[in-house]
């Protein structure tokens, strides 16, 4: 049992036929896992009857909590406006799309508090295999670039210590939301560890995060994000510098390897005129 106060925060967009199942399974299992929590739902402007279903559901139990977007913002910054009307000592979000299971949360117990941070990664994910394939070079992208070395950064099952996630000023929504989170928590010194936990196929809905509109706006936004982290200064004002890690120093070997290579093949061209 945990001794504290919990937010769970579930963005949802078009999510009629899974949100009700979802909220219920909360209000269910999480009364055997905490003290006290509250479940907020940001309806991210969905056309179906998502808002309807969620006011109903924070009309019959307090603990519930319903906010609305009136036209589709993405889903970083559904996150971002569920974050900030949390009061739980801990914040933990949860997609709405019955693909994760609440019941997980109770692998998470031993480490909250002992770490910042505690990130789920999915034991086996239940994905299209062209999802599988972004996942797996946007993973590789993010270790090198931020020193972020997590097995599955895009996870939607994490622990996050409160005060410390409602102190970022999260400026970067849609798919890079992960990544600029624990970017600035490890440039703060946040701790964190990882568990596994189940993923299921999608049964009813939509999934949007593979689509090529999306790839191609985060492989924007996944630059600008490194821009702006090169001047970030945490909150504290103390900026934890962190090691490289392997990721990072192979890929400083290869780059200068290459840059040598032209370089000395430059000098050969020059040379033989």
């Amino acid at each position: 049992m945990l001794e504290a106060m919990l937010s769970v925060v579930l963005p949802a967009h078009n999510e009629e036929a899974n949100i009700e199942p979802v909220v219920r399974s909360c209000l269910q299992v999480l009364p055997g896992l905490v003290r006290d929590f509250e479940v907020i739902v940001v309806d991210d402007g969905s056309r179906d009857a998502t808002p309807q279903i969620i006011d109903r559901l924070a009309a019959e139990d307090r603990r519930v909590v319903a906010l609305h977007h009136a036209v589709n913002r993405g889903y970083g910054d559904a996150l971002t406006t569920g974050f900030a009307h949390t009061r739980g000592d801990y914040v933990m979000f949860m997609d709405a799309d019955r693909q994760f299971d609440i019941a997980d949360l109770e692998r998470f117990i031993p480490y909250i508090g002992a770490y910042d941070i505690v990130a789920g990664y999915r034991i086996q994910r239940r994905d299209p295999w062209l999802r599988l394939l972004y996942a797996a070079i946007f993973n590789l992208a993010v270790r090198i670039f931020f020193g972020i070395r997590l097995r599955d950064i895009d996870c939607a099952f994490k622990v996050f210590r409160g005060d410390l996630l409602r102190g970022m000023d999260l400026v970067f929504g849609g798919a890079l939301i992960n990544t600029e989170m624990l970017a600035k928590a490890r440039r703060a010194g946040a701790t964190l560890t990882e568990v596994g936990v189940h993923h299921y196929p999608r049964l009813v809905g939509e999934q949007s995060g593979g689509s090529f509109r999306v790839v191609f706006r985060a492989m924007r936004d996944f630059l600008r994000l490194w821009a702006h982290m090169q001047r970030y200064v945490p909150p504290s004002g103390i900026v934890v510098h962190q090691p490289l890690i392997p990721e990072q120093v192979a890929a400083i070997a290869v780059g200068s390897g290459l840059l040598v290579g032209l370089l000395l093949w430059g000098l050969a061209r020059l040379t033989r005129r």
